[in-house]
């Protein structure tokens, strides 16, 4: 069995599924009207990873019927019966439905695939794209760790943002050029040199040569020979 569900592992499957959910909230129950032919019912067995060859005979016989039950106990479904009802086929539909979201986000197949709850062989051949980019057996089946695996690296992709790189690229550039080349160049050049040359040379040569010849030679010789006969 490819997807060794039983007692210790029914509880593992269900949380899948419930992350699963909650990654892709948008997915619902595939429409009742489009229900399987035994030969589609097959190869969603058989993709999801039960042990189940696929042919178009009705679904009662033994082999079928022990995949179908598991399934049933795997995801808690009631009764456990081994009949693919309408709650079996659309809990099948829905998980099918989720794979494709997933493969799409994280492999992006040319065209994406078509959510149509159906595991065709387009499905197979991007479950397989998959596995060749981990370097896994090629099978084209996705199992249960397979479906872990892809759903925790869609769950990150769809968690990031589109509008990151939109903020940063436009607020850098625009603000910084402007501001810092006017301010500096005009204020230094124009004060320093036309203050220093014109207060210097003027002041210093005026002043000394006129005071001193003028005061000197006027006033000692009046004073000095009308006071001695």
């Amino acid at each position: 069995m490819w997807c060794g569900f039983g007692k210790s592992s029914a509880t593992f499957a269900v949380t899948c599924l419930v992350t699963a959910s909650l990654v892709i909230a948008d997915t619902g129950f595939a429409a009742r009207q489009r229900s399987y032919t035994p030969e589609q019912f097959r190869a969603v067995l058989h993709g999801l990873g039960y042990n189940v060859k696929v042919t178009n005979g009705a679904l009662t016989d033994e082999e079928t019927k022990k995949a179908i039950r598991e399934f049933q106990t795997g995801y808690k479904l009631k009764p456990v019966d081994g009949i693919a009802g309408p709650k079996t086929q659309d809990f099948a539909a829905n998980i099918v439905q989720i794979l494709q979201k997933n493969l799409n986000a994280v492999v992006k197949p040319n065209p994406p695939l078509p959510r149509d709850h159906f595991y065709g062989s387009r499905t197979e051949a991007v479950v397989k794209e998959y596995q060749k980019k981990y370097q896994l057996q090629e099978t084209g089946i996705a199992n249960l760790a397979l479906r872990q695996k892809l759903n925790e690296e869609a769950k990150t992709l769809f968690s990031q943002p589109t509008a990151k790189p939109t903020a940063t690229p436009t607020a850098t550039p625009t603000a910084k050029p402007t501001a810092k080349p006017t301010a500096k160049p005009t204020a230094k050049p124009t004060a320093t040199p036309t203050a220093t040359p014109t207060a210097t040379p003027t002041a210093t040569p005026t002043a000394t040569p006129t005071a001193t010849p003028t005061a000197t030679p006027t006033a000692t010789p009046t004073a000095t020979p009308t006071a001695t006969p």
